[in-house]
């Protein structure tokens, strides 16, 4: 959970020309499946679509949604530089100190649409209980990657057996260009 202070502002409004006194307030976000199945529920569009860039309507609706305090919704157009960068930085956090080699794993075709659903299924197939849709959505993908892998072991010693033939080839190809008997 990240708690954020949106600070008080005093902000020109250019039309009314004066200064206007924003009242800031402290919030509790999470970034969480709950939260990416509320955003996709108002949007209907996939949260983890890279191939298209949200809006700046839609980013701060996500901050909204992330909000697990009572909380003016006006309050989120006023955030600061620095609370923007804290958001990120927490949205990016692993929330983990589990990794993967990324070299056995290589990705290859399409990439699938995740949305809400798709995750809820996945929790669903293994019998992930439905309060893990409150932790931080990094850290639940990783636990639902850590269950993909432990259930299916043949696609890592396939993956093992692959790399020892690559190298058992490129030793072959090194011997014969070098004219050498290893």
């Amino acid at each position: 959970m990240l708690r954020l202070r949106i600070p008080d502002q005093d902000l020109w409004d250019p039309v009314k020309e004066k200064f206007i006194s924003v009242k800031g307030a402290t919030v509790d976000l999470e970034h969480s499946l709950a939260s990416v199945s509320k955003w996709e529920s108002k949007w209907h569009v996939p949260f983890h679509d890279e191939r298209k860039q949200k809006t700046l309507e839609q980013n701060v609706d996500y901050i909204r949604c992330m909000c697990l305090t009572d909380t003016d919704p006006e309050v989120f157009n006023y955030l600061t530089e620095q609370n923007v960068k804290e958001i990120m930085d927490y949205i990016g956090d692993s929330a983990t100190a589990t990794w993967f080699n990324n070299a056995a794993n290589k990705k290859t075709g399409k990439r699938e649409i995740i949305t809400a659903e798709i995750i809820y299924y996945w929790m669903t197939v293994y019998n992930i209980p439905e309060s893990y849709q409150l932790w931080h959505l990094n850290k639940l993908m990783t636990l639902l990657r850590v269950c993909a892998e432990k259930n299916n072991p043949d696609k890592n010693k396939a993956n093992s057996s692959q790399l020892a033939a690559q190298r058992r080839a490129l030793n072959a190809a090194r011997r014969k260009k070098y004219h050498s008997r290893g």
